[in-house]
């Protein structure tokens, strides 16, 4: 197993990422993965029957510079109902300047976010339980978003399952393991997203390549996953 993980050991590994442009929505392949992961969330709440959001409480955990919470708002949370949980300063302060005044926003380790047991209809992770290299961390914050979910509610979750031989700061999460996390929740799974070095180099040839290749599902490399209290 990797090193011991804590909250500086992930925002360390955040750091040494590079190539910011490599996740721009101006890039053909980056935009096409985001745009199959919100249909498919967005499925997801006209299956569970929840056409109105509005009243509906919604925590990220990894919020990031805020996009996800977009996708929220513009899908029909209300902002009051919004809380995002970021590690890194600079990050946070970017989802601070794009994000609402009524959105809740809260830097640092979110195991211990001040959010209320069993307030929570939904939250969220994107990608970051696989920038968490030790087990036991990972156990812990399952447990404390596990413990926000109110019943009828559930940890929305997007990650992907394979481990990536170039980049030793993540680990795939796969599905046993999602299962292994929560392991008194149920847990409907979709795969999804064209694996991004295929995806990249694909679409250096044209963008279209993405659906035809997306259309092999050994070809996907991440879940998109409802776990239901």
């Amino acid at each position: 197993m990797a090193e011991p993980d804590d909250a500086g050991a992930m925002g360390a590994r955040y750091a040494r990422r590079g190539a910011p442009d490599r996740y721009s929505l101006l890039q053909p392949d980056v935009w096409q993965s985001l745009q199959e992961r919100q249909r498919a969330e967005w499925r997801l709440w006209a299956r569970l029957g929840w056409h109105d959001l509005s009243a509906r409480r919604y925590t990220e955990v990894g919020c990031g510079a805020g996009g996800a919470l977009l996708e929220a708002l513009r899908a029909g949370f209300a902002p009051e109902h919004l809380t995002g949980l970021e590690l890194l300063p600079e990050r946070f302060a970017t989802a601070r300047r794009v994000l609402p005044e009524a959105v809740t926003l809260h830097l640092g380790d979110a195991t211990q976010a001040p959010v209320p047991p069993g307030s929570q209809d939904v939250v969220a992770q994107h990608t970051v339980f696989s920038s968490l290299l030790d087990d036991a961390f990972q156990q812990r914050l399952a447990a404390t978003m596990w413990s926000w979910v109110k019943p009828g509610g559930g940890v929305l979750w997007y990650d992907f399952t394979v481990d990536n031989p170039r980049n030793p700061d993540v680990r795939g999460v796969p599905l046993r393991r999602v299962r292994a996390l929560f392991p008194t929740g149920r847990v409907q799974a979709r795969r999804v997203t064209l694996a991004p070095p295929l995806a990249r180099r694909a679409c250096r040839v044209h963008p279209a390549l993405y659906t035809a290749l997306n259309l092999v599902p050994l070809l996907r490399t991440h879940l998109v996953c409802w776990i239901q209290k």
